[in-house]
């Protein structure tokens, strides 16, 4: 790849050049709600804001670059003996720094399309498979090994506490001895967050791309946690409601089929964590140095915690649905005991005046006598079977 002048992207080399496109701030979105994506890659809509409130657009400014090959807004940044050098540099410039082998390169790109992603196959060999797994969506999380590169994919997440609904953004990385590339396929991952973390521990830049891809990984780690944390706050609230004193049968029942598929959305982005992580922390992939180990070792321990409780999670929320439904069958059990006790008791004097209504002669027939003992008998049996019933707690 040629590398075109620096300069803004009105320059009279982005005239002539029409691979060179400008990316600043002026890219169009269209809001839509967190997690969401639609529509052919290449022409999904972006969402309005990250899972943590940035503007996609403006995230991480300085490093947004003016000039890029790629139709699809792109960030740099340049290492250079573990100390933070160049931000938004042109894209094509990359090749260039690389021959240095102090230099380590990091470059974001936002939601390319299939030519930007053959433009960094050409640039860096990439193997097609990677390149071709990168362009697509719902790729599992998990970590592929080329000759001259890896290539990871994983997913961000985030709670909505008001509907339960778990919303995921995809990334894709290629891990190259030097450099990292990463693909985020919207905008839900806040990469401003993840910068953040880089240059909250400038004392480990110098392990190069380990540390960058230990700041990724760990930022998506927590992620994880976070939305673990909050499906556990979610379903102790949906316990109180389940021994509520006023009945909430209905929203009981909606709320845990909301959890229990945001549960099982969780679960199949976080256990595949535990291979991804394990796997880069093979020394014969020489990505992690000993130094960064105790960090990827944490990664790796917050990923089992985050594994185990999503599952005991979802065994407490299939809990739930069973003992509501237990909880339903019981109230029904207590409604059907009272309504037949009440049927009883109104079945002595049904009987009774059914007796004396006979048109035949009977004991105190014709006479007042006879009303006063058909009614006392009502009036005692009645009683009685009452006592009997609220004794036997039937009533």
């Amino acid at each position: 790849m040629d590398s075109p002048q620096s300069g803004p992207a009105h320059s009279p080399d982005a005239a002539r050049d029409p691979r060179i496109v400008s990316n600043g701030r002026d890219q169009e979105r269209t809001p839509v709600p967190a997690g969401a994506s639609g529509g052919v890659l290449g022409a999904r809509s972006l969402m309005a804001q990250t899972f943590h409130g940035g503007d996609p657009d403006t995230v991480v400014a300085s490093a947004i670059c003016d000039l890029t090959p790629t139709r699809c807004q792109a960030r740099t940044r340049l290492y250079r003996d573990g100390r933070l050098e160049l931000e938004g540099f042109p894209v094509a410039e990359i090749s260039n720094h690389l021959a240095d082998e102090a230099v380590t390169i990091w470059l974001d790109l936002r939601d390319p399309d299939h030519n930007d992603l053959a433009v960094l196959s050409e640039e860096f060999g990439l193997h097609p498979l990677a390149v071709e797994d990168a362009e697509q969506e719902h790729q599992r999380p998990k970590l592929d090994r080329y000759r001259t590169h890896l290539f990871l994919n994983v997913y961000g997440a985030r709670l909505n506490t008001g509907t339960g609904e778990l919303a995921t953004s995809e990334l894709a990385a290629f891990v190259l001895r030097r450099a990292l590339i990463t693909v985020r396929k919207d905008d839900g991952l806040d990469i401003g967050a993840v910068v953040d973390r880089w240059d909250a521990n400038p004392d480990l830049t110098k392990f190069g791309v380990g540390y960058l891809l230990y700041g990724l990984l760990d930022y998506i780690v927590d992620g994880h946690f976070e939305a673990v944390q909050s499906l556990d706050d979610s379903v102790e609230l949906l316990e109180d409601q389940l021994f509520s004193d006023v009945p909430q049968d209905l929203q009981v029942q909606r709320r845990s089929f909301e959890l229990r598929k945001s549960l099982v959305l969780l679960r199949r982005i976080v256990i595949p964590m535990r291979e991804v992580v394990n796997a880069l922390m093979r020394r014969d992939l020489h990505v992690v140095a000993d130094e960064l180990m105790p960090y990827y070792q944490d990664i790796y321990d917050h990923v089992l915690r985050a594994a185990e409780w999503t599952e005991s999670l979802r065994d407490l929320v299939n809990s739930i649905l069973e003992t509501n439904l237990t909880i339903q069958g019981n109230r029904l059990n207590v409604i059907t005991k009272k309504v037949t006790s009440w049927a009883a008791i109104i079945a002595v004097p049904t009987f009774i005046t059914g007796f004396y209504g006979m048109n035949v002669p009977y004991p105190g027939f014709s006479r007042q006598t006879g009303l006063t003992v058909a009614v006392a008998i009502m009036v005692i049996a009645g009683f009685a079977l009452y006592v009997i019933f609220k004794r036997k707690d039937w009533l």
